[in-house]
């Protein structure tokens, strides 16, 4: 217990797991009372040299009032934090407030002394990095701006950690000491430190678990049959290059193998080191199994048993318990209920999941979450005919089940350098963390494609064991803002591997012109039409004829491919009758040999029932002998090519990766399913293209940031959350430069010839009541009203349609010039961020939705691209003669609107509706304001891993 002097409680929301450098995790938490033994155990584990690099002097152990100053804290001034794994502590920070004398102080001073200590076996982890984290966000919220640390020159590794976090500084030496300055504001520099860390940190531990150098089975039965059995016979039947082992506490005693592997009736039985443990045993067995595993020093696990999360309330906490008691001994998890992961490297060769067969080797990365959707993908992308044929394999699979622990966003950060990944699929039935992925996936779609599929789209709700953070954001808002972060967003796991298997192995196109060649004109037909559906450019097919042979498509293709007027071919290919036809083998070899002359540039086939032309055009991913399914007594005839790389006696599934990339030639059994993926992939490039380059966040000399902070802090001063009226509205929205017309109350027809007086007349009149506000349709709008006259009449008119003027709450507003309506918002949701949205004004946005979204804050760049992605964006531009608007005014509105929302995020919810866009300049008729207590941002704290 804390003692009477102390005053906060504890503060539980400083608890954290955090991945550390290597891969493995620790529990950071604050110091308490209760932690005196702890805290001497530890500091018995630390070197002399250690101890005194902290204290500066031979420091052999811990008084009694050393032990009951560093575990008694006030949470406010003296604060303490402990990483630990396994319940014990690996190292510790502390902060002492110090006023201007470098005496101990309390607020308003806002400096404080920060000193390390960390176990001599765990120094290198990047403990000590993650603690400054998160002793910089604890002291931030206690309203400390400055750390001070001194340190010995001789402790480079702790001067290292200070200059490495990326915060601006200042040293100074003295007396033997360097001391160290530095501000804990969060700077564009410490932000990339932390997340380049966090990179290293959780792709290290995902690879971990994907590339073990030992595994136990924990539940391997006796007998033929049962998940256990079967996870382990297919580890040793993919030819696992590391040690294996069967586990199963029900073993007898004399059991020494179980198939050909050692068989253990515990983990404590083995010997040597066991990095990775698939766990298939009952949820009521899984706990001591991860106590085994933990005292064992194992790094992480892959749990397949079910009976957690999705199975209700109680398996929700078993699955809590699970993922604590998992990471208080530093591991990591993936699952429970999961399906399994692969890796076909030559140099791993892991199938350690319920998949019978290992995949192909190849590029493609895998990520689902569904185990039924893991072996959909697996399967179609091993399938050789029928559908799409796979061109090119697997690198690493991964099926996380409920996700308890590892999520996509981990496996992404292991993609991101992962050299043998080129492309990565993704089936996602829930986003746990929108914001991380948004910007996870910018980043990974920099380096290589990212294909997304969401499953659960319309169903309202998460799939039963994800813990996902509610989002107010509609499907079609979330999709926008993936494909704004560079994802290749797909509806079905078809399309996502259409699009895998053309961008795992062709170039990326470099417009979005496309020749057609082929041997049917009403194929080549149906391919033009399919590209001018999807945005493309086709150019004229050329029709071979049907007697087309393959040294007319050699031709054609190499012709195509020089041609500067294209950036893809796509190639329609029919069979053919007639002893003189062109074999499939023969037509594969010319088309492959073709896009090898004149690589960079796309090359699809469209092919209609030739199975035997999409086997070769894609016989270079297979590097061995393929299975012998041929009738009995069929007469045997030799493989048309051998693949590029092979190798006589090479292992089976042997990697293509050395392969030319243009040699594989990805084929379609249907034009539009060829030419969607080659639209994901134009448009894909696009976006590299233009990421290159994102723009920048302007600066208006005109925006008052401090005033408007003042006036918010006011405002939130009567209560958490409050829409605002019309003229506090209208102040706020002007220290942004952002001019609104006002609207005056006209209860009665004396009170509207007032404020016409007041605005000056022409004016409008309109009714604000809830079911005719933005209804022009409806006629609760009078326009252009030039005399007193014409006002009453018109008061007159609307309240006899629509009722009594309390029902109708009319307004007067002096006009604006004419021009396009148009709407714009802005809302920070719990889950994806700040959005800004823009449409045309009325049923273009209402009932069809036609809306752009953009992440704030928003570039000058994004500003010009969200207002012409609109599907009625040509109305913008003098769409069938009438005058173009003025588009530069409508991108600086926009663009100030982020900055509002990206300066003040008590600014929850923005509305401009109708914003009038004239030829010159723009009028802002209507406007609201929500204010509330800015959400948690999480982003921009220290490295956490997420928690139910």
């Amino acid at each position: 217990m804390q003692s009477a002097s102390d005053r906060h409680a504890y503060p539980a929301h400083w608890e954290a797991d955090v991945v550390l450098r290597d891969g493995g995790t620790a529990r950071i938490r604050p110091i308490t009372v209760d932690d005196a033994e702890r805290l001497v155990s530890f500091y018995e584990q630390v070197s002399d040299e250690s101890k005194y690099y902290r204290f500066f002097a031979p420091y052999p152990r811990l008084s009694a009032k050393d032990v009951h100053r560093f575990t008694h804290h006030d949470f406010v001034d003296r604060v303490g934090l402990a990483a630990t794994v396994g319940g014990e502590f690996i190292a510790t920070v502390r902060y002492d407030r110090i006023g201007a004398d470098g005496m101990p102080a309390s607020a308003p001073a806002d400096e404080a002394e920060v000193a390390f200590l960390v176990q001599d076996a765990h120094q290198g982890r990047g403990v000590a990095s993650a603690l400054l984290e998160h002793i910089g966000a604890v002291a931030r919220e206690r309203d400390i701006r400055r750390f001070a640390a001194e340190v010995l020159p001789a402790n480079n590794k702790m001067i290292k950690v200070f200059t490495d976090a990326g915060y601006t500084q200042k040293r100074s030496f003295e007396d033997g000491v360097v001391r160290l300055e530095f501000d804990l504001e969060p700077t564009d520099r410490s932000l990339a430190v932390q997340y380049a860390r966090e990179q290293r940190a959780e792709a290290r531990s995902v690879q971990r678990l994907l590339v073990p150098g030992s595994v136990a089975v924990i539940g391997a039965g006796r007998t033929p049959g049962g998940v256990g059995r079967s996870v382990l016979g297919n580890i040793r039947d993919a030819g696992f290059t590391g040690r294996l082992y069967a586990v199963n506490r029900a073993f007898p005693e004399d059991l020494k193998e179980l198939d050909g592997v050692p068989a253990h009736r515990s983990m404590r039985d083995i010997a040597e080191q066991v990095d990775l443990a698939v766990v298939a045993v009952p949820a009521a067995y899984v706990p001591d199994v991860v106590a085994e595993c933990g005292e064992h020093g194992v790094q992480g696990l892959v749990v397949l048993s079910a009976g957690y999360a999705e199975s209700g309330p109680d398996g929700r906490e078993r699955q809590r318990e699970l993922v604590r008691q998992a990471r208080a001994y530093g591991m990591r998890i993936i699952g429970p209920n999961a399906f399994g992961i692969i890796n076909t490297s030559a140099d791993v060769r892991l199938n350690a999941s319920l998949a019978p067969e290992m995949p192909r080797p190849g590029r493609i990365g895998l990520f689902a979450q569904s185990g039924a959707i893991g072996i959909a993908l697996l399967s179609r992308l091993h399938r050789r005919g029928g559908g799409v044929t796979g061109v090119t394999g697997v690198s690493t699979f991964v099926s996380s089940g409920n996700r308890a622990d590892v999520s996509g966003n981990d496996v992404l950060q292991y993609w991101y350098d992962d050299p043998d990944t080129d492309v990565a699929l993704m089936y996602l039935e829930s986003i746990g963390n929108p914001r991380k992925f948004n910007r996870l996936a910018r980043r990974t779609a920099a380096a290589k494609p990212l294909v997304v599929v969401q499953g659960a789209r319309h169903g309202g709700a998460a799939p039963q064991g994800h813990a996902v953070r509610a989002t107010r954001l509609p499907h079609a808002t979330v999709s926008a803002l993936l494909r704004q972060a560079g994802v290749i967003r797909v509806d079905t796991i078809t399309e996502l591997v259409d699009a895998g298997l053309l961008l795992a192995r062709q170039p990326l196109p470099t417009g979005p012109r496309v020749a057609i060649l082929g041997n049917s004109e009403s194929l080549g037909l149906l391919t033009y039409d399919a590209c001018l559906s999807e945005g493309l450019r086709p150019l004229p097919p050329l029709d071979l004829t049907t007697g087309a042979s393959a040294a007319d498509f050699h031709e054609a293709l190499s012709h195509a491919l020089t041609d500067e007027t294209c950036d893809a071919v796509v190639v329609t290919a029919i069979p053919a009758i007639g002893d003189a036809s062109t074999g499939d083998a023969e037509l594969a070899q010319a088309l492959r040999s073709a896009a090898e002359q004149v690589p960079g540039k796309p090359v699809l086939v469209v092919h209609v029932e030739l199975g035997g032309l999409a086997e070769a055009l894609s016989a270079a991913a297979s590097t061995a002998p393929q299975a012998d399914r041929r009738a009995p007594g069929a007469m045997i005839r030799p493989h048309p090519f051998r693949p590029l790389d092979f190798q006589a006696g090479s292992p089976a599934g042997q990697s293509d990766t050395a392969q030319s990339p243009t040699t594989l030639i990805p084929a379609y059994p249907a034009a539009e399913r060829a030419v969607r993926a080659l639209a994901e992939a134009v448009n894909y490039a696009q976006w590299r293209r233009d990421a290159a380059d994102p723009g920048k966040v302007p600066e208006y000399e005109d925006i008052d940031e401090k005033g408007a902070a003042q006036l918010i802090g006011g405002l939130l001063a009567r209560g958490q959350g409050l829409t605002l009226g019309t003229d506090e509205t209208c102040d706020l929205l002007g220290k942004y430069g952002i001019d609104v017309h006002r609207a005056l109350h006209a209860p009665t027809p004396d009170a509207a010839a007032d404020a016409a007086r007041t605005l000056g007349y022409p004016v409008a009149l309109k009714a604000t009541a809830p079911h005719l506000r933005h209804r022009a349709d409806l006629g609760g709008v009078r326009l252009d009203l030039a005399d007193e006259e014409q006002l009453r009449r018109a008061y007159a008119e609307l309240t006899e349609l629509f009722g009594r003027p309390e029902e109708l709450r009319p307004v007067v507003q002096s006009m604006a010039p004419r021009g396009v309506d148009t709407v714009v918002r802005a809302v920070i949701d719990p889950a994806a961020g700040a959005v800004l949205s823009f449409g045309l004004a009325g049923a273009a946005s209402q009932l069809l939705g036609d809306m752009a979204h953009r992440l704030i804050p928003v570039t000058d760049r994004e500003a010009t691209s969200i207002v012409r992605s609109i599907r009625t964006a040509p109305l913008l531009f003098g769409w069938r003669g009438s005058a173009p608007v003025d588009t530069p005014a409508l991108e600086e509105l926009l663009l100030r609107v982020s900055r509002l929302v990206d300066d003040h995020p008590e600014v929850v919810a923005v509305t401009l509706e109708p914003v009038v866009v004239a030829t010159h300049g723009l009028s802002v008729l209507g406007a609201s304001v929500r204010l509330a207590p800015p959400p948690a941002r999480d982003d921009l704290g220290p490295r956490t891993l997420p928690t139910y």
